[in-house]
């Protein structure tokens, strides 16, 4: 599924609508170069789940950032920082991917062999100034569910 978000506005809805749809233990894994808004859809997506935006900071020095007052624990992972996925191993990743919380994971691909098997994926591209374009796939059983359902709620 292909979609197009033409300001950040737009952008942030998108992420309130894939928000209604997560469930614990779900994570959201964003592809994308810089400025082709991963942390703003990470914005809307804590919004939807009861985050002010405003207290989503991009956790880029720290790696991960929980946020226990929404709907579900919510945890942001920025992995721009991450030179190998080894570094990651360290962090204990895996009480966060796998639990009873959503996981929201930018710059994903750094993660390479490390990816979970069962996660939605977004891939970010910028195509203007303000015009990004939103490319969803599914990886695993209960994400290619969640990819319909989005879908359906994004789809006028």
């Amino acid at each position: 599924m292909k979609i197009s978000s033409r300001s950040v506005k737009e952008t942030l809805h998108i992420g309130k609508v894939i928000a209604r749809s997560l469930d614990k233990g779900d994570i959201v894994c964003l592809f994308g170069g810089l400025g082709s808004g991963k942390t703003v859809l990470t914005k809307g997506i804590a919004s939807g789940l009861g985050i002010r935006k405003g207290d989503i900071l991009s956790p880029t020095f720290v790696l991960m950032h929980p946020y226990f007052k929404a709907r579900l624990p919510f945890f942001h992972f920025d992995l721009y920082r991450l030179s190998s996925p080894k570094d990651i191993l360290d962090l204990g990743y895996e009480e966060y991917f796998y639990n009873e919380g959503i996981t929201v994971i930018e710059w994903a691909q750094r993660l390479k062999y490390l990816l979970p098997k069962d996660f939605l994926g977004i891939r970010l591209y910028l195509k203007g100034e303000r015009e990004r374009s939103l490319e969803f796939f599914a990886a695993g059983q209960r994400c290619g569910y969640l990819l319909e359902k989005i879908g359906e709620d994004i789809s006028p």
